[in-house]
Order: structure tokens, then sequence, then C-alpha cells
């Protein structure tokens, strides 16, 4: 029988993005935004700092909303674009359908999510430029009302630059709101090597969430709008969703220290490179597949069923099966360092040879 490998309690994890610590700069940030006092609700100097921050990044006069969660960005956003009689359009893998518990539906008071296909957790252009007409006027029926896009998607895949634009011109077109669900916005835009401002408004984008936890804050995440006209209710709708920090300052300085000296960039190229050394560690190994690309932070393979039971068995934590037989998803992370994927690989071979 196998002896498992001893693995170190904190190189064991490849399940999430999400059980990763965050950045010294961050804890740093926040211990200074503790001491002393600070207006409320927003009203601190960090919190307008990092307005005007996010303002040069995307080239853009913008208005910033921060919130503690992705839920609550993606539910407070889709909630300023849709009535309750309205049809939110996104693919069948997005987050907002799968993992926020119906928080969309809640905040929008009963909008209905309307799921699109499309290969690799990418909505169909075809199938949307359909869906983004049909019924509308018909009073028996639910009316689109904005369409939400997940950069990077849950499978790990980047739309393109030219696949935003069409997704945009559809939008345009059919007079639809698009909404980013930017959790992995830094992954995402380093695999493109483009500019902030080209992967949102140039494409047509008016509401991002802008991720961070992912990638190296504590919690704090936050809305970029880039069309004033919403900025008002935008205001109401998180106050009257719970989500109004009266210490603000200490979701600011969590974002400041990230986006200082482009941390949050830093950050994601770590990530990306780290999963990309794990793809590449995988290739050409007894009874392994990559499935899909891995253009970010997450890889998707086929492994034995043998291989699972001895990477678990060896301390290592992942999800599997959820997508089929044998099938596991593997994350990786900011703080994520070669030797961490190093050890998985030579679990990996040590089982699957």
């Amino acid at each position: 029988m196998t002896t498992p490998l001893s693995v170190p309690a904190l190189q064991q994890g490849f399940s999430s993005d999400n059980i990763a610590g965050a950045s010294p700069e961050v804890f740093e940030a926040l211990m200074r935004a503790g001491a002393g006092q600070a207006p409320a609700y927003g009203a601190d100097d960090g919190s307008l700092r990092v307005q005007r921050k996010l303002a040069d990044i995307f080239e853009h006069d913008v208005d910033v909303l921060l919130v503690p969660t992705g839920t609550a960005a993606n539910s407070i956003s889709l909630a300023a674009l849709t009535p309750p009689w309205g049809a939110v359009l996104c693919h069948t893998q997005a987050h907002i359908a799968n993992d926020e518990c119906g928080a969309p539906e809640f905040y929008t008071h009963g909008a209905r999510l309307k799921l699109l296909g499309g290969d690799a957790a990418k909505i169909d252009p075809v199938e949307l430029a359909v869906e983004a007409r049909r019924k509308v006027g018909d009073v028996h029926s639910v009316q689109p009302s904005c369409v939400s896009i997940t950069q990077a998607t849950e499978t790990g895949a980047v739309y393109t630059l030219d696949e935003i634009n069409v997704i945009g011109g559809i939008c345009r077109d059919a007079g639809l709101p698009l909404h980013m669900d930017g959790a992995r916005f830094a992954n995402a835009l380093v695999s493109l090597d483009c500019t902030p401002a080209e992967m949102t408004w140039k494409a047509g984008v008016e509401i991002l969430s802008f991720g961070a936890t992912k990638n190296g804050v504590l919690g704090a995440e936050a809305i970029v709008l880039f069309n004033p006209a919403r900025a008002r209710e935008l205001e109401f709708r998180r106050k009257r969703g719970g989500h109004l920090f009266s210490k603000m300052r200490l979701l600011s300085a969590q974002l400041e220290a990230y986006l200082d000296n482009n941390l949050w960039l830093r950050n994601a190229r770590q990530a990306n490179a780290m999963a990309a050394r794990l793809a590449a560690g995988m290739q050409g190994l007894p009874g392994v597949t990559l499935q899909g690309t891995v253009d970010a932070n997450i890889l998707f393979c086929q492994l034995p069923a043998q291989a699972i039971e001895g990477l678990l068995a060896d301390g290592f934590r992942f999800y599997h099966d959820r997508w089929g037989p044998g099938v596991v998803r593997l994350v990786t992370s900011f703080a994520t360092q070669e030797q961490d994927v190093d050890h998985f690989l030579a679990a990996l071979r040590a089982r699957v040879s």
C-alpha cells in the first residue's frame, strides 16, 4: 500500500482561490486605517482616493461603491438594471446562476435568470442575439433587461476582447445594459494583456463587479459604474440591501493597498503562472487529460479514480466529480508557490505511474 505523502498544512489547497489569506500589504493598510478617526459611510479620504485610482486605471470617470462580498456586488448591480418582471441573460454556468443562493433574484424582487449556452461557459452570441429580442413587449413574458458575463468564466476561460465587443454590440443594438462579473477580473486582464478600459466600457460594459477578495484582499469588492445616471439608485440599493459600511475606511484601505504599486496585477500574474505550471506538469501523464484551456488560474482535468483517492489521502484538497466522473477542478491563487505546485505534481506522478 502506498504511504500517504506528508503535505504541509498550508500547501494542500487547490480547491479555490478563496482559501488563501490576504496580502501583507492589505493587512498593513488595514491596521493603519484602524487607528484614529475618519468620516463614516464612505466620506473618508481613502474612499475618495480609491475612486480616483479606479478612474485612472479605467481611463474614465467612474462611480465606485464598495461592498464586502462579490454576491453583494453582483446582486445590487443587477437590481439596478432589472425590474422585477425582467430577465437577466447569462450563461448556464454563471456564478450568479449557480452559486449565489438566489441572491440576484432576491435583490431584484423576482427577476428571472435566463440561462444561455455556449462553450467554455461563454455566452453564445448567436443565441444571445435571439434571446435579447424574444417576446419584447409581450405582457405575458418576462422582458430581456440586461446581460451578465463572467470574466474569467467559471471554467477558467477568458472572453477575448473581440468576444466582449460582439456581446457589447448585441446589447447596444437591443438596448440592454451589460454587466460584468469580474470576480477574477485581474486574472483575465493579465491573461489578455490589455487595458482595463479595453476589457470594459470600451467594449460596452456598463457596470463591473470588480473582484479583489480572491486575489489578495481580506474582504472587499467594488461596484464600478461607467454610467453615472445609475449612481444614485445604486447608493440607495446598497444601503437598503445592508451593505453600506459605516466604517467604510476599513474597506477602502484594503482596495487602496490592492491597487497601489500594481499589487493586484502582480498577484494575478502569480496565480496564472502557477496554473500554467500545473498544466505543463500534467501534460503526458498516464490517464491524465486536461480539459479546455488554462487562460487564468483555474484548471479542469480528468484523473483516474485511484489517483483522486490517493491525492485526497495525501492531504490535498480540491473539488471533484461535480462536473462528471473523474473530473477535477484545481485553482491556484496569488499565494500559491512553485513548490506547492511541484509537490502536487510529484504526488500525482506517484499515483498514476
